[in-house]
């Protein structure tokens, strides 16, 4: 049996190939928007595409699945259980339900209805049966059972919460139960992803780990005490989660090729801003701080650009990368990263990036806005004089909790936009810090989009103010 794992860290996101290679045959789980990295891999390893196959209709990336198989003639095979639903498949596939079997040469996938994440979710069994046709010796387990965790019950609002939840403890106690403790579960996600609370950062673990580690599988807890305790733990729940369910249930647009590569220069950059495209800034945080396109959103290329450009960066709206310095294929290479992880968030309207970066803007004299930068013991020194800024700490509510600047004002910052009011405090400046100022850049140009003038990014964050050895409070 041939088998791998596909990573996505800027969702923490795994999807997974399982073949057989005698039989020439693949079948690939979860694929991602940007299909290549399987049509690559497949004629890699001299593999044919012959099914794809999807844990439940997803909500935090575009699924690749409608396309892949539409490109390679594979069987698409869905979760039979979206009948009814909130969010119902409106395109063909193969309808799969409990009990169901996939083969794929001498390998067996078998399909378990494991419902809580949502009611249509499937999991499924890997049988290699050149070894045995009775024990699994893999679990696809999706967004049901993470390691360390479980999938969140509320992705369908306030008057399902409860009784996904109740179906997840179902899944839990019912489909389990009998699986040998070798089993290795393969999760659909990792540490990172808001998809369940509390994740480890390990891609895989066993099933016999699990029921002795994982504190939603304790068989003490009974049924209203684990929906208490699931239900109290959900992340953040982002507003875009609800979109990309729909464009999953409809089918995401095929893509013909990554957006964005089109360089346009300045002058007919600047005429597309002021016809109201999105400027994405790819630099870091230093170079964002030293200049930038006005009304620009700091998100850099080298770190969780999908999931912040799909918090913050308006949908069905142009947008204009603007690249980090250095020679073209630099540049190139970069803003391929960048189409890709928007694709993956559905962002797909990409029109193309500033030629020359920055300093050609500034070459022709067009308007640079800067955002100030602060050391946090040059903050620390402004907030002892008792004439210092207002601190918004931007991160989550696990990390503020841990350890946070006195007097700071916190708000997690995907939710930054809608609660700028609680952000003013009169004509003060805001300094915003994160952990390492990655986040902090973010909420820097949301900020300046929303009009606040005097904003602050504090330089490497929160770990950059505990190095210094300056003071924090849990209070």
């Amino acid at each position: 049996m041939l088998f791998e794992r596909f990573e996505d860290s800027g969702l923490s996101q795994y999807s997974y190939a399982v073949g057989c290679p005698a039989a020439g045959a693949l079948a690939i789980v979860d694929p991602r928007r940007d299909i290549d990295v399987y049509l690559d891999f497949a004629a890699e390893n001299g593999l044919a595409i012959e099914h794809v196959l999807e844990t439940h209709i997803h909500a935090d990336f575009a699924s690749g699945a409608r396309a892949l198989a539409e490109t390679t003639g594979a069987q698409l095979h869905l979760s039979a259980y979206d009948e009814g639903e909130r969010y119902e498949v409106a395109f063909p596939h193969i309808e799969t339900r409990d009990g169901d079997s996939i083969e794929v040469g001498s390998v067996r996938l078998e399909a378990l209805h494991t419902p809580g994440h949502t009611p249509e979710h499937l999991s499924f069994l890997v049988f290699d049966t050149t070894r045995t046709a009775e024990v699994p010796e893999l679990l696809l387990s999706g967004d049901f059972l993470f390691v360390g965790s479980l999938g969140r019950p509320d992705l369908l609002g306030e008057d399902a919460k409860r009784e996904l939840a109740h179906q997840l403890y179902g899944s839990v106690r019912e489909k389990l139960t009998g699986l040998p403790d070798g089993l290795e579960v393969h999760p659909g996600h990792g540490a990172g992803s808001m998809c369940g609370a509390g994740m480890s950062a390990r891609p895989l673990s066993t099933l016999g780990y699990e029921r002795a580690a994982n504190p939603y599988l304790d068989p003490a807890l009974d049924e209203e005490a684990f929906v208490e305790k699931i239900l109290g733990s959900s992340p953040p729940f982002p507003p875009y989660y609800r979109r990309m369910k729909e464009r999953n249930a409809a089918g995401p647009r095929i893509l013909a090729g990554l957006p964005g590569g089109e360089p346009i220069p300045a002058a007919r950059f600047r005429e597309l801003v002021d016809q109201g495209h999105v400027v994405v800034d790819l630099r870091d945080q230093l170079a964002f701080g030293m200049g930038h396109v006005p009304g620009s959103f700091g998100i850099g290329v080298d770190g969780s650009l999908s999931t912040w450009a799909a918090w913050v960066v308006p949908y069905d709206t142009p947008i204009l990368f603007v690249p980090p310095e250095g020679p073209y294929a630099t540049v190139s290479d970069a803003v391929q990263r960048a189409a890709r992880a928007l694709v993956r968030v559905g962002l797909d309207d990409v029109r193309g990036h500033l030629a020359g970066g920055l300093p050609a803007w500034r070459q022709v004299g067009l308007p640079v806005a800067e955002t100030t930068l602060i050391g946090p013991r040059e903050l620390h020194e402004h907030l002892a004089s008792g004439h210092g800024p207002t601190v918004l700490d931007v991160r989550s509510d696990g990390e503020w909790a841990g350890g946070h600047i006195e007097g700071a004002v916190h708000i997690m910052g995907g939710f930054l936009a809608d609660r700028l009011a609680d952000v003013s405090d009169g004509d003060r400046p805001v300094a915003v810090v994160c952990g390492s100022g990655y986040r902090s850049t973010v909420a820097s140009g949301v900020l300046e989009r929303g009009g606040f003038r005097r904003v602050v990014n504090v330089t490497g964050g929160m770990r950059a103010w505990r190095q210094a050895g300056l003071p924090v409070t849990t209070s």
